[in-house]
């Protein structure tokens, strides 16, 4: 048996407890069971685990706490649960993430959901981790290659930044995810598939993902059939594994796909535990849990590494000022729009330039690349401005330098915003130049009036000083 193998054998059996304490279900209601005889004992958070009267078992976390009972949220459903069940007290949940996690799917618990067996590494773990001391942490890194152009120059992604990524449904937000799990610069991806579809998780891995991309990345998903309790656990489970592998050293990139259906599984444990919806149904409690999510990540302290989040919002109808989107906006460092719209005539990546930030600029490029970058925002806005009056054909073309130029860079910048990049964030600049100067040459000729294009110096004389002069 090899030493890693022992080492997970003897993490496991640290794990048991010669004692016990047992107590007994006093009241069933539809989403919640209460349970006497263990509230000198239990905690808030702990798990328990319920024995039926038929053997089967079940799962579930403690909510809330009173003098002599206390109020269990279950994992599954609460079908065949009676009066006087015994429930064991299990304690916190823990767990223990192992490097040989690399390339696995696993649950919210840590065991497999890819049908291989799992060891736990040899040092357990809260699922609730605190951030790095402030005053300790590190500045933002260096510039990311992302294998996409528009996020490789106009909106660049830095070591440590945490950046959100605000779609509809079906936009190809998770393509986008799947894209930067695969070839962004990395150690390790580890990504949180919060709520997702049963039938979307096998096609994540195997075809989003591909063999290459799972060669370094940890899955960790709970599909929307599960409680909410596992849903939203799912997010702590995968931000716990990604300080596992930051804590030695390594540069971790953590997605999670999505943080609305986190907020929406904390609502319904919230409400369940008693705690009132204040914000357009969303309890005040949704705030902090989102906000302390995402402070796990970013520049941790030396000698630790790094996480650099993505972190993707649902916004439906293209909502940027709904409860989830607007804390996020304003925790993060940056945001990505994806536009509906702009999928619909079929560009992939669907991004709104003009709605998206990089807060990482413009420190993160030189300055020559900042100007670039502000002359192709300057050429996408002016053409959005104007767009109707273009296809309307009222523009007349030389009225305005800067429009013809927009006019003129507008299909090749609307191409580039969609192309991946295979050779580097140099080669992304440079093919940006390009655009910016081949539409200013462009744009120059068309604005020179006629008259003077093809006025020419009248000749002074013939060939051989014969002319009349």
């Amino acid at each position: 048996m090899s030493q890693k193998v022992l080492q997970g054998v003897r993490a496991e059996i640290g794990n048991l407890s010669a004692i016990r304490h047992v107590g007994r279900i006093e009241r069933v209601d539809a989403e919640v069971l209460t349970v006497t005889g263990l509230g000198r004992y239990a905690r808030l958070g702990d798990i328990l685990k319920v024995t039926r009267g038929d053997g089967s078992v079940l799962h579930g976390e403690v909510v809330q706490l009173q003098r002599d009972t206390l109020t269990l949220m279950p994992d599954q459903r609460t079908e065949g649960v009676s009066l006087g069940d015994r429930v064991v007290l299990r304690g916190p949940l823990r767990i223990a993430p192992d490097d040989g996690w690399i390339g696995r799917v696993i649950d919210p618990h840590g065991q497999p959901l890819d049908d291989k067996p799992i060891l736990p590494g040899r040092v357990a773990r809260g699922l609730r981790g605190d951030p790095p001391p402030p005053a300790k942490r590190r500045a933002l890194g260096a510039r990311l290659e992302t294998a996409t152009t528009v996020l490789n120059t106009l909106l660049p992604i830095v070591e440590g930044q945490r950046i959100g990524l605000f779609a509809g449904s079906g936009v190809g937000k998770s393509r986008l995810m799947g894209h930067l799990a695969a070839r962004m610069q990395a150690d390790v991806a580890v990504i949180a598939l919060v709520g997702e579809r049963g039938r979307e998780l096998r096609e994540f891995t195997d075809k989003v993902l591909g063999p290459e991309g799972m060669k370094r990345a940890v899955v960790v998903a709970a599909t929307s059939d599960r409680s909410a309790l596992v849903r939203r656990r799912c997010a702590w489970t995968a931000m716990a594994v990604a300080e596992h592998f930051r804590d030695q050293g390594k540069h971790v990139l953590f997605l999670a796909d999505s943080i609305t259906r986190f907020a929406e599984a904390h609502r319904e444990v919230a409400v369940a535990s008693g705690e009132l919806p204040a914000l357009r149904g969303y309890p005040p409690s949704t705030a902090y849990q989102i906000m302390q999510l995402c402070e796990r990540a970013g520049p941790g302290a030396d000698p630790s590494g790094t996480i650099t989040a993505v972190l993707s919002v649902l916004v439906a109808g293209s909502d940027m000022e709904e409860p989830v989107a607007d804390i996020l906006r304003g925790v993060l460092d940056g945001h990505i729009v994806m536009d509906r719209q702009i999928a619909e005539r079929g560009r992939y990546p669907a991004i709104d330039l003009l709605r998206s930030v990089s807060r990482s600029l413009p420190e993160a490029a030189t300055e020559e690349e900042n100007k670039m970058i502000a002359e192709a925002r300057h050429l996408l806005s002016a053409y959005a401005r104007s767009e109707m009056m273009i296809q309307a054909g009222l523009y007349v073309q030389g009225s305005d330098p800067v429009l013809d130029q927009a006019i003129r860079a507008w299909p090749d910048l609307d191409t580039f915003l969609a192309e991946d990049e295979e050779n580097g964030i140099t080669n992304s600049f440079n093919r940006l130049q390009l655009i910016l100067r081949r539409s200013a040459a462009a744009a120059r000729s068309v604005s020179t009036p006629k008259s003077r294009r093809d006025a020419r110096p009248a000749p002074k004389g013939l060939p051989n000083g014969t002319g009349r002069g």
